[in-house]
Protein backbone atom coordinates (compact mmCIF):
# COMPACT_ATOMS: atom_id res chain seq x y z
CA UNK A 1 0.00 0.00 0.00
CA UNK A 2 0.92 3.15 -0.46
CA UNK A 3 2.58 5.09 2.66
CA UNK A 4 0.96 2.57 5.02
CA UNK A 5 1.70 -0.80 6.60
CA UNK A 6 -1.05 -3.56 7.34
CA UNK A 7 -2.17 -3.87 10.84
CA UNK A 8 -1.77 -7.71 10.90
CA UNK A 9 0.08 -10.15 9.15
CA UNK A 10 -1.86 -11.69 5.99
CA UNK A 11 -2.49 -10.78 2.74
CA UNK A 12 -2.60 -7.05 1.27
CA UNK A 13 -5.88 -6.18 -0.38
CA UNK A 14 -6.36 -6.64 -4.03
CA UNK A 15 -4.56 -4.40 -6.31
CA UNK A 16 -2.43 -2.77 -3.51
CA UNK A 17 1.42 -3.31 -3.23
CA UNK A 18 3.56 -3.14 0.48
CA UNK A 19 5.91 -0.58 0.77
CA UNK A 20 8.80 -2.91 0.50
CA UNK A 21 9.96 -4.73 -2.41
CA UNK A 22 7.75 -8.03 -3.38
CA UNK A 23 9.30 -10.72 -2.95
CA UNK A 24 9.80 -13.48 -6.05
CA UNK A 25 10.44 -16.66 -6.56
CA UNK A 26 13.98 -18.23 -7.99
CA UNK A 27 12.22 -17.40 -11.83
CA UNK A 28 11.39 -14.22 -11.14
CA UNK A 29 7.24 -15.02 -10.49
CA UNK A 30 5.70 -12.69 -8.57
CA UNK A 31 5.30 -13.45 -4.95
CA UNK A 32 2.58 -15.64 -4.08
CA UNK A 33 -0.24 -13.55 -1.85
CA UNK A 34 -2.82 -15.18 0.53
CA UNK A 35 -6.49 -14.69 -0.66
CA UNK A 36 -7.32 -14.41 3.16
CA UNK A 37 -5.85 -13.25 6.80
CA UNK A 38 -3.58 -15.65 8.31
CA UNK A 39 -4.78 -18.02 10.42
CA UNK A 40 -4.91 -17.35 14.10
CA UNK A 41 -3.19 -20.44 14.64
CA UNK A 42 -0.28 -19.68 12.05
CA UNK A 43 -0.35 -16.00 13.33
CA UNK A 44 0.42 -16.66 17.03
CA UNK A 45 2.81 -18.68 15.58
CA UNK A 46 5.15 -16.96 13.43
CA UNK A 47 4.61 -13.99 16.64
CA UNK A 48 6.21 -15.99 18.96
CA UNK A 49 9.20 -16.77 16.36
CA UNK A 50 9.55 -13.62 15.61
CA UNK A 51 9.65 -12.64 19.45
CA UNK A 52 12.17 -15.09 20.61
CA UNK A 53 14.62 -14.24 17.66
CA UNK A 54 14.45 -10.74 18.43
CA UNK A 55 16.38 -10.32 21.42
CA UNK A 56 18.86 -11.63 18.99
CA UNK A 57 19.21 -9.04 16.55
CA UNK A 58 21.68 -6.05 16.42
CA UNK A 59 19.08 -3.08 17.00
CA UNK A 60 20.23 -1.38 13.93
CA UNK A 61 19.09 -4.44 11.86
CA UNK A 62 15.55 -3.71 13.73
CA UNK A 63 12.78 -1.94 12.25
CA UNK A 64 12.08 1.47 14.22
CA UNK A 65 8.54 0.27 15.36
CA UNK A 66 10.11 -2.65 17.64
CA UNK A 67 13.32 -1.16 18.59
CA UNK A 68 11.61 -0.09 22.39
CA UNK A 69 10.82 -4.01 22.83
CA UNK A 70 14.35 -5.12 22.09
CA UNK A 71 14.51 -5.71 25.85
CA UNK A 72 11.71 -7.31 26.76
CA UNK A 73 11.59 -11.04 27.49
CA UNK A 74 10.19 -12.98 24.36
CA UNK A 75 7.10 -13.66 26.14
CA UNK A 76 6.29 -10.07 26.60
CA UNK A 77 7.26 -9.34 23.33
CA UNK A 78 5.28 -11.71 22.08
CA UNK A 79 2.34 -10.23 24.59
CA UNK A 80 2.73 -6.60 24.13
CA UNK A 81 4.66 -6.52 20.58
CA UNK A 82 2.32 -8.84 18.86
CA UNK A 83 0.76 -6.51 16.20
CA UNK A 84 3.95 -4.29 15.56
CA UNK A 85 5.47 -7.56 15.34
CA UNK A 86 3.23 -9.02 12.70
CA UNK A 87 3.19 -5.54 10.76
CA UNK A 88 7.10 -5.88 10.89
CA UNK A 89 7.09 -9.46 9.34
CA UNK A 90 4.49 -8.08 7.06
CA UNK A 91 5.66 -4.57 5.57
CA UNK A 92 9.76 -5.61 6.30
CA UNK A 93 11.10 -7.76 3.96
CA UNK A 94 14.49 -7.66 5.33
CA UNK A 95 13.50 -8.16 8.70
CA UNK A 96 11.37 -11.23 8.05
CA UNK A 97 14.25 -12.50 5.85
CA UNK A 98 16.27 -12.26 9.18
CA UNK A 99 13.78 -13.59 11.35
CA UNK A 100 14.12 -16.66 8.62
CA UNK A 101 17.88 -17.10 9.24
CA UNK A 102 17.52 -17.20 12.87
CA UNK A 103 14.75 -20.22 12.24
CA UNK A 104 17.00 -21.78 9.90
CA UNK A 105 19.38 -22.06 13.10
CA UNK A 106 16.90 -23.39 15.10
CA UNK A 107 14.96 -25.84 13.31
CA UNK A 108 17.09 -26.97 10.52
CA UNK A 109 15.48 -30.20 9.36
CA UNK A 110 11.85 -28.33 8.76
CA UNK A 111 13.61 -25.38 6.71
CA UNK A 112 15.94 -27.93 4.45
CA UNK A 113 12.54 -30.46 3.65
CA UNK A 114 10.39 -27.08 3.05
CA UNK A 115 13.48 -25.79 0.93
CA UNK A 116 13.50 -29.04 -0.91
CA UNK A 117 9.49 -29.15 -1.67
CA UNK A 118 8.38 -31.78 0.92
CA UNK A 119 6.33 -31.24 4.11
CA UNK A 120 7.26 -33.71 7.24
CA UNK A 121 4.87 -35.91 7.94
CA UNK A 122 5.55 -35.65 11.34
CA UNK A 123 5.87 -32.49 11.77
CA UNK A 124 3.42 -29.84 13.42
CA UNK A 125 1.20 -27.99 10.51
CA UNK A 126 0.91 -24.94 12.76
CA UNK A 127 4.81 -25.05 12.55
CA UNK A 128 5.09 -26.03 8.59
CA UNK A 129 2.67 -22.65 8.03
CA UNK A 130 4.95 -20.67 10.09
CA UNK A 131 7.47 -21.39 8.83
CA UNK A 132 6.44 -21.32 4.95
CA UNK A 133 5.55 -18.03 5.55
CA UNK A 134 8.49 -16.94 7.06
CA UNK A 135 10.43 -18.65 4.18
CA UNK A 136 8.00 -17.86 0.93
CA UNK A 137 9.15 -20.84 -0.66
CA UNK A 138 7.10 -21.61 -3.51
CA UNK A 139 3.78 -22.77 -3.25
CA UNK A 140 3.58 -20.84 1.07
CA UNK A 141 0.09 -20.21 0.97
CA UNK A 142 -1.07 -23.17 0.13
CA UNK A 143 0.57 -24.62 2.95
CA UNK A 144 -1.01 -22.04 5.44
CA UNK A 145 -4.16 -22.58 3.73
CA UNK A 146 -4.08 -25.82 4.90
CA UNK A 147 -3.27 -25.33 7.89
CA UNK A 148 -5.97 -22.84 9.00
CA UNK A 149 -8.46 -25.28 7.45
CA UNK A 150 -6.95 -27.78 9.23
CA UNK A 151 -6.66 -26.08 12.45
CA UNK A 152 -10.38 -25.42 11.81
CA UNK A 153 -11.10 -29.18 11.54
CA UNK A 154 -9.42 -29.58 14.66
CA UNK A 155 -11.95 -26.79 16.04
CA UNK A 156 -15.40 -28.58 14.74
CA UNK A 157 -14.00 -32.09 15.71
CA UNK A 158 -12.84 -30.86 19.29
CA UNK A 159 -16.31 -29.52 20.19
CA UNK A 160 -17.83 -32.51 18.52
CA UNK A 161 -16.09 -34.54 20.90
CA UNK A 162 -16.34 -32.16 24.01
CA UNK A 163 -20.49 -31.98 22.85
CA UNK A 164 -20.55 -35.71 22.87
CA UNK A 165 -18.46 -35.75 26.47
CA UNK A 166 -20.90 -33.24 27.75
CA UNK A 167 -23.61 -35.55 26.96
CA UNK A 168 -22.56 -38.42 28.00
CA UNK A 169 -21.87 -36.53 31.47
CA UNK A 170 -24.99 -35.33 31.30
CA UNK A 171 -26.67 -38.82 30.75
CA UNK A 172 -24.72 -40.01 33.72
CA UNK A 173 -25.80 -37.42 35.67
CA UNK A 174 -29.15 -38.07 34.95
CA UNK A 175 -29.09 -41.23 35.68
CA UNK A 176 -27.70 -40.73 39.05
CA UNK A 177 -29.96 -38.05 39.76
CA UNK A 178 -32.85 -41.11 39.25
CA UNK A 179 -31.52 -43.55 41.55
CA UNK A 180 -30.98 -40.95 44.37
CA UNK A 181 -34.83 -39.54 43.14
CA UNK A 182 -36.07 -43.31 44.11
CA UNK A 183 -33.58 -43.86 47.27
CA UNK A 184 -35.04 -40.00 49.00
CA UNK A 185 -38.69 -41.77 47.53
CA UNK A 186 -38.24 -45.03 49.32
CA UNK A 187 -36.51 -43.00 52.66
CA UNK A 188 -39.99 -40.89 52.66
CA UNK A 189 -41.52 -43.43 52.30
CA UNK A 190 -40.23 -45.10 55.79
CA UNK A 191 -39.93 -41.65 57.24
CA UNK A 192 -44.11 -41.26 56.86
CA UNK A 193 -44.75 -44.84 57.79
CA UNK A 194 -42.82 -43.99 60.98
CA UNK A 195 -43.91 -40.41 61.39
CA UNK A 196 -47.72 -42.08 61.31
CA UNK A 197 -47.07 -44.40 63.75
CA UNK A 198 -45.60 -42.00 66.28
CA UNK A 199 -48.51 -39.72 65.59
CA UNK A 200 -50.94 -42.78 66.60
CA UNK A 201 -48.84 -43.26 69.85
CA UNK A 202 -48.88 -39.25 70.73
CA UNK A 203 -52.53 -39.51 70.14
CA UNK A 204 -52.70 -42.21 72.71
CA UNK A 205 -50.79 -40.12 74.97
CA UNK A 206 -52.90 -36.78 74.70
CA UNK A 207 -56.12 -38.40 75.59
CA UNK A 208 -54.18 -40.35 78.75
CA UNK A 209 -52.82 -36.26 79.40
CA UNK A 210 -56.21 -34.98 79.07
CA UNK A 211 -57.74 -37.72 81.57
CA UNK A 212 -54.91 -36.65 84.18
CA UNK A 213 -55.64 -32.96 83.36
CA UNK A 214 -59.36 -33.68 84.10
CA UNK A 215 -58.24 -35.21 87.44
CA UNK A 216 -55.59 -32.17 88.56
CA UNK A 217 -58.30 -30.02 87.89
CA UNK A 218 -60.51 -31.37 90.15
CA UNK A 219 -57.87 -31.80 93.13
CA UNK A 220 -56.91 -28.18 92.07
CA UNK A 221 -60.34 -27.15 93.18
CA UNK A 222 -60.54 -29.06 96.27
CA UNK A 223 -57.22 -27.82 97.46
CA UNK A 224 -57.67 -23.89 96.57
CA UNK A 225 -61.29 -24.31 98.94
CA UNK A 226 -58.76 -25.89 101.08
CA UNK A 227 -56.23 -22.72 100.79
CA UNK A 228 -59.15 -20.26 101.68
CA UNK A 229 -60.20 -21.66 104.30
CA UNK A 230 -56.47 -22.06 105.64
CA UNK A 231 -55.79 -18.55 104.61
CA UNK A 232 -59.05 -17.24 106.41
CA UNK A 233 -57.84 -19.04 109.65
CA UNK A 234 -53.98 -17.47 109.26
CA UNK A 235 -55.30 -14.09 108.97
CA UNK A 236 -57.45 -14.18 111.89
CA UNK A 237 -53.83 -15.78 113.71
CA UNK A 238 -52.25 -12.75 112.02
CA UNK A 239 -54.22 -10.25 113.49
CA UNK A 240 -54.01 -12.16 116.76
CA UNK A 241 -49.43 -12.04 116.53
CA UNK A 242 -49.45 -8.54 115.36
CA UNK A 243 -51.44 -7.34 118.52
CA UNK A 244 -49.50 -9.37 120.60
CA UNK A 245 -46.05 -7.74 118.81
CA UNK A 246 -47.46 -4.11 119.12
CA UNK A 247 -47.92 -4.86 122.84
CA UNK A 248 -44.60 -6.43 122.90
CA UNK A 249 -42.64 -3.89 121.34
CA UNK A 250 -43.97 -1.34 123.41
CA UNK A 251 -42.93 -2.89 126.76
CA UNK A 252 -39.05 -3.50 124.93
CA UNK A 253 -39.24 0.44 124.47
CA UNK A 254 -40.04 0.86 127.96
CA UNK A 255 -37.24 -1.06 128.89
CA UNK A 256 -35.04 0.14 126.56
CA UNK A 257 -35.41 3.43 127.85
CA UNK A 258 -34.93 2.60 131.43
CA UNK A 259 -31.76 0.77 129.94
CA UNK A 260 -30.72 3.81 128.63
CA UNK A 261 -31.58 5.93 131.58
CA UNK A 262 -29.41 3.54 133.78
CA UNK A 263 -26.33 3.99 131.40
CA UNK A 264 -26.01 7.21 131.23
CA UNK A 265 -25.95 7.78 135.16
CA UNK A 266 -23.55 5.30 135.30
CA UNK A 267 -21.44 7.25 132.56
CA UNK A 268 -21.73 10.68 134.37
CA UNK A 269 -20.58 9.05 137.35
CA UNK A 270 -17.16 7.16 135.85
CA UNK A 271 -16.62 10.58 133.46
CA UNK A 272 -16.13 12.18 136.78
CA UNK A 273 -13.74 9.74 137.93
CA UNK A 274 -11.82 9.28 134.73
CA UNK A 275 -11.10 12.70 134.68
CA UNK A 276 -9.56 12.66 138.48
CA UNK A 277 -7.85 9.63 137.45
CA UNK A 278 -6.08 11.83 134.67
CA UNK A 279 -5.39 14.99 136.49
CA UNK A 280 -3.34 12.65 138.97
CA UNK A 281 -1.50 11.45 136.11
CA UNK A 282 -0.92 14.02 134.56
CA UNK A 283 0.52 15.62 137.96
CA UNK A 284 2.59 12.77 138.43
CA UNK A 285 4.20 12.46 135.11
CA UNK A 286 4.57 16.50 135.13
CA UNK A 287 6.71 15.51 138.16
CA UNK A 288 8.62 12.87 136.46
CA UNK A 289 9.39 15.17 133.81
CA UNK A 290 10.70 17.84 136.23
CA UNK A 291 12.57 15.38 138.83
CA UNK A 292 14.40 14.10 135.34
CA UNK A 293 15.19 17.25 133.93
CA UNK A 294 16.67 18.33 137.91
CA UNK A 295 18.78 15.35 138.29
CA UNK A 296 20.02 15.44 134.38
CA UNK A 297 18.79 12.13 133.30
CA UNK A 298 19.65 10.86 130.63
CA UNK A 299 16.51 10.57 127.75
CA UNK A 300 15.81 7.57 126.14
CA UNK A 301 14.13 7.05 122.64
CA UNK A 302 11.26 5.61 123.12
CA UNK A 303 9.92 3.01 120.33
CA UNK A 304 6.43 1.59 119.18
CA UNK A 305 6.82 -1.29 120.68
CA UNK A 306 8.26 0.01 124.23
CA UNK A 307 4.86 1.90 124.69
CA UNK A 308 3.35 -1.10 123.46
CA UNK A 309 4.80 -2.99 126.45
CA UNK A 310 4.39 -0.34 129.07
CA UNK A 311 0.31 -0.80 128.70
CA UNK A 312 -1.15 -2.01 131.62
CA UNK A 313 -4.67 -2.76 132.50
CA UNK A 314 -6.50 0.55 133.23
CA UNK A 315 -4.40 2.39 130.95
CA UNK A 316 -5.34 4.08 127.51
CA UNK A 317 -5.69 1.54 125.15
CA UNK A 318 -8.50 1.06 122.41
CA UNK A 319 -9.65 -1.76 124.22
CA UNK A 320 -9.73 -0.29 127.57
CA UNK A 321 -11.74 2.62 126.37
CA UNK A 322 -15.04 0.48 125.91
CA UNK A 323 -14.81 -0.27 129.90
CA UNK A 324 -15.13 3.71 130.56
CA UNK A 325 -18.81 3.01 130.20
CA UNK A 326 -18.14 5.32 126.96
CA UNK A 327 -21.15 4.92 124.77
CA UNK A 328 -20.88 4.53 120.99
CA UNK A 329 -22.07 7.70 120.08
CA UNK A 330 -20.48 9.67 122.79
CA UNK A 331 -18.32 12.59 121.18
CA UNK A 332 -15.72 12.11 123.98
CA UNK A 333 -14.62 8.51 122.98
CA UNK A 334 -13.26 9.95 119.50
CA UNK A 335 -11.25 12.56 121.56
CA UNK A 336 -9.83 9.89 124.38
CA UNK A 337 -8.76 7.37 121.70
CA UNK A 338 -6.87 10.21 119.98
CA UNK A 339 -5.17 11.06 122.97
CA UNK A 340 -3.61 7.14 122.69
CA UNK A 341 0.32 7.42 122.64
CA UNK A 342 1.04 6.39 119.09
CA UNK A 343 -2.36 6.21 118.08
CA UNK A 344 -3.09 5.30 114.46
CA UNK A 345 -7.11 7.13 112.73
CA UNK A 346 -7.84 5.12 109.60
CA UNK A 347 -10.69 7.03 107.92
CA UNK A 348 -13.42 4.95 105.20
CA UNK A 349 -13.46 8.29 103.35
CA UNK A 350 -16.35 7.81 101.27
CA UNK A 351 -18.53 6.57 104.03
CA UNK A 352 -17.42 9.55 106.25
CA UNK A 353 -18.11 11.81 103.28
CA UNK A 354 -21.43 10.69 102.20
CA UNK A 355 -22.66 10.40 105.88
CA UNK A 356 -21.87 14.09 106.23
CA UNK A 357 -22.12 15.95 103.35
CA UNK A 358 -23.59 13.46 100.14
CA UNK A 359 -24.71 15.91 98.10
CA UNK A 360 -21.33 17.37 97.21
CA UNK A 361 -19.51 15.92 94.09
CA UNK A 362 -16.43 13.48 95.23
CA UNK A 363 -14.02 15.85 94.48
CA UNK A 364 -15.73 18.44 96.97
CA UNK A 365 -16.26 15.49 99.58
CA UNK A 366 -12.41 14.84 99.51
CA UNK A 367 -11.11 18.48 99.65
CA UNK A 368 -13.50 19.20 102.51
CA UNK A 369 -12.27 16.04 104.51
CA UNK A 370 -8.90 16.28 103.87
CA UNK A 371 -8.87 19.42 105.35
CA UNK A 372 -10.80 18.76 108.71
CA UNK A 373 -8.46 15.96 108.62
CA UNK A 374 -5.47 17.85 108.39
CA UNK A 375 -6.03 20.16 111.36
CA UNK A 376 -6.71 17.87 113.60
CA UNK A 377 -3.94 15.26 112.75
CA UNK A 378 -1.78 18.61 113.81
CA UNK A 379 -3.78 18.95 117.07
CA UNK A 380 -3.67 15.53 118.30
CA UNK A 381 -0.27 14.49 116.46
CA UNK A 382 -1.69 11.32 115.80
CA UNK A 383 -0.87 9.33 112.59
CA UNK A 384 -3.82 9.73 110.02
CA UNK A 385 -4.53 7.90 106.99
CA UNK A 386 -7.94 8.38 104.81
CA UNK A 387 -8.76 5.74 102.50
CA UNK A 388 -11.09 6.44 99.19
CA UNK A 389 -12.78 3.39 96.63
CA UNK A 390 -10.91 3.94 93.51
CA UNK A 391 -13.55 2.10 91.75
CA UNK A 392 -15.92 5.56 92.33
CA UNK A 393 -12.92 7.41 90.08
CA UNK A 394 -14.04 8.48 86.39
CA UNK A 395 -10.52 9.84 85.43
CA UNK A 396 -6.98 9.51 87.63
CA UNK A 397 -6.89 11.76 90.85
CA UNK A 398 -4.13 14.22 90.83
CA UNK A 399 -3.78 16.10 94.07
CA UNK A 400 -1.69 16.90 96.24
CA UNK A 401 -2.09 15.31 100.45
CA UNK A 402 -2.41 17.81 102.83
CA UNK A 403 0.24 17.66 105.30
CA UNK A 404 0.26 15.05 107.98
CA UNK A 405 -2.97 12.97 106.04
CA UNK A 406 -1.76 9.71 104.29
CA UNK A 407 -4.30 9.34 101.42
CA UNK A 408 -4.64 5.98 99.58
CA UNK A 409 -6.58 4.92 96.85
CA UNK A 410 -7.83 1.49 96.44
CA UNK A 411 -6.76 -0.46 93.27
CA UNK A 412 -8.38 -1.81 90.47
CA UNK A 413 -10.62 -4.83 91.32
CA UNK A 414 -9.95 -3.42 95.32
CA UNK A 415 -12.23 -1.82 97.91
CA UNK A 416 -12.16 0.70 100.04
CA UNK A 417 -12.93 -1.71 103.07
CA UNK A 418 -10.22 -4.32 101.46
CA UNK A 419 -7.64 -1.80 101.44
CA UNK A 420 -8.79 -0.52 105.01
CA UNK A 421 -8.58 -4.49 106.35
CA UNK A 422 -4.80 -4.82 104.75
CA UNK A 423 -3.57 -1.52 106.80
CA UNK A 424 -4.69 -3.09 110.25
CA UNK A 425 -3.06 -6.09 108.96
CA UNK A 426 0.32 -4.28 108.54
CA UNK A 427 0.06 -2.83 112.34
CA UNK A 428 2.56 -4.39 114.81
CA UNK A 429 0.39 -6.37 117.31
CA UNK A 430 -0.66 -3.85 120.09
CA UNK A 431 -0.44 -0.57 117.97
CA UNK A 432 -3.36 1.24 118.71
CA UNK A 433 -5.23 1.50 115.49
CA UNK A 434 -8.89 3.94 115.35
CA UNK A 435 -11.03 2.94 111.91
CA UNK A 436 -13.63 5.42 111.23
CA UNK A 437 -16.62 3.67 109.25
CA UNK A 438 -20.35 3.17 109.65
CA UNK A 439 -19.95 0.12 107.98
CA UNK A 440 -20.85 -3.16 110.12
CA UNK A 441 -18.90 -5.47 107.80
CA UNK A 442 -15.87 -2.77 107.88
CA UNK A 443 -16.14 -2.64 111.66
CA UNK A 444 -16.47 -6.12 112.14
CA UNK A 445 -13.68 -7.13 110.37
CA UNK A 446 -10.77 -4.45 111.85
CA UNK A 447 -12.31 -5.77 115.43
CA UNK A 448 -11.19 -8.97 114.48
CA UNK A 449 -7.91 -7.69 113.64
CA UNK A 450 -7.46 -5.77 116.64
CA UNK A 451 -8.50 -1.90 115.91
CA UNK A 452 -11.27 -0.12 117.63
CA UNK A 453 -14.04 0.96 115.13
CA UNK A 454 -16.19 4.18 115.80
CA UNK A 455 -18.97 5.50 113.32
CA UNK A 456 -18.69 8.37 110.84
CA UNK A 457 -21.14 10.31 113.07
CA UNK A 458 -18.35 11.09 115.62
CA UNK A 459 -15.29 12.44 113.49
CA UNK A 460 -18.11 14.20 111.95
CA UNK A 461 -19.24 15.57 114.92
CA UNK A 462 -15.23 15.92 116.36
CA UNK A 463 -14.16 17.79 112.77
CA UNK A 464 -16.66 20.20 113.41
CA UNK A 465 -15.81 21.62 116.65
CA UNK A 466 -13.67 24.59 116.62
Amino acid sequence: MDGQAPDAVGAAPAGEQTSAAPDAGEEGRPAEQLDRPLPEGVRRRVVGIAADALGGLPAAELPQSLRQYAKFTPARRAKYAATALAAALESEPAFRLRIADRLRLGQPDLVKALEAGSVPSAADPMDVAAAAYLLRQPGWTRLVAEAGEQAERAGVEGAAAEATRLAEKLQQELAELRASARADLERQRAEAEGVRKEAESLRKKVRSLESDTRRAQAQARKLTGELEAARSAAAVERSAAEAEARRLRHRVSELETAVEQGRRSAREGRSVEDMRLRLLLDTVLQSAQGLQRELALPVTQLHPADLVEAVVPGSASPHDVARRALAEDDPALLDQLLAIPQVHLVVDGYNVTKTGYPALPLEQQRIRLLGGLAMLAQRTQAEVTCVFDGQDLDVPVIMAPPRGVRVRFSRTGETADELIRRLVRAEPQGRPVVVVSTDREVADGVRKAGARPVASILLLNRLARP
